[in-house]
C-alpha cells in the first residue's frame, strides 16, 4: 500500500539509486568510462545522503530502511559487475577470495532466514565501511591499479558477513538492522 508519508527525500534518494542504475550500464556499453566514473560517484553519494538526511531530520521509516537496503544491494552487486567488466586485471588475482566472500554472503542469507525468518541486510559499522570501500574502489580503479585495494575490500566484506552471521545466531528475530556491531549485542546482553 502506497502512503503519502513514504515520499521523503531519503526515500527518493534510495529509489533514485535503483532507477538510475541502468544508466551506468549504458555508459559502460558505450565505452564512456570517464562519464561512467563521474555518474557512479554522483549516484553513489545518494547512499550517504539518504541516511544522513533521514537521521538529521527524523525521517527514518521502516520502508526507508528496506528501500535503502535494496538500493544498496542492487548498487553494490552492480559495482562488483562493473569491477569485473572494467577492471578484470585487478580482480583476477582475487577470484579465490571473491568466491570465499560469495560463500560467506550466501551462508549469511541462509542463517538470517533460519534464525530471523527472513533474509536481512544489516547496517553495521563494518557494512557501512565496506560500502564506502567499494564506492572508492570503483572510482579509484579508473585512475590506479587497485588489485590490493580489492583484496582488502573483499577481506573486509568477509569479516562483515561473519559478524552478521554471529549476530543473527545471537539475536534471532530480535535483531535490529541498525545494530552497529556484535560488540553492541554482547554489551546489551551483559546488562
Amino acid at each position: 500500500m502506497f502512503k503519502k508519508e513514504y515520499i521523503t527525500i531519503p526515500n527518493i534518494l534510495s529509489v533514485s539509486r535503483i532507477v538510475l542504475l541502468p544508466i551506468l550500464f549504458i555508459f559502460i556499453s558505450l565505452k564512456m568510462y570517464l562519464t561512467f566514473t563521474v555518474a557512479y560517484a554522483l549516484l553513489g553519494m545518494t547512499d550517504m545522503f539518504d541516511g544522513m538526511i533521514a537521521r538529521k531530520f527524523n525521517m527514518k521509516t521502516e520502508i526507508g530502511k528496506h528501500l535503502d537496503a535494496y538500493a544498496d544491494l542492487f548498487f553494490f552487486l552492480s559495482s562488483a559487475y562493473f569491477i569485473h567488466v572494467l577492471y578484470t586485471d585487478y580482480l583476477n588475482p582475487n577470484m579465490t577470495l571473491f568466491f570465499i566472500f560469495m560463500g560467506v554472503l550466501f551462508i549469511s542469507f541462509i542463517v538470517s532466514y533460519i534464525y530471523c525468518g527472513k533474509i536481512i541486510f544489516m547496517h553495521t559499522f563494518l557494512a557501512k565501511l565496506c560500502a564506502v570501500l567499494v564506492y572508492f574502489l570503483v572510482i579509484s580503479s579508473y585512475f590506479f591499479n587497485t588489485t590490493w585495494f580489492i583484496t582488502f575490500t573483499i577481506c573486509a566484506y568477509i569479516v562483515t558477513f561473519i559478524e552478521e552471521i554471529l549476530m543473527f545466531i545471537k539475536c534471532g528475530k530480535n535483531i535490529d538492522t541498525d545494530t552497529l556491531s556484535i560488540f553492541s549485542v554482547l554489551k546489551t546482553d551483559s546488562k
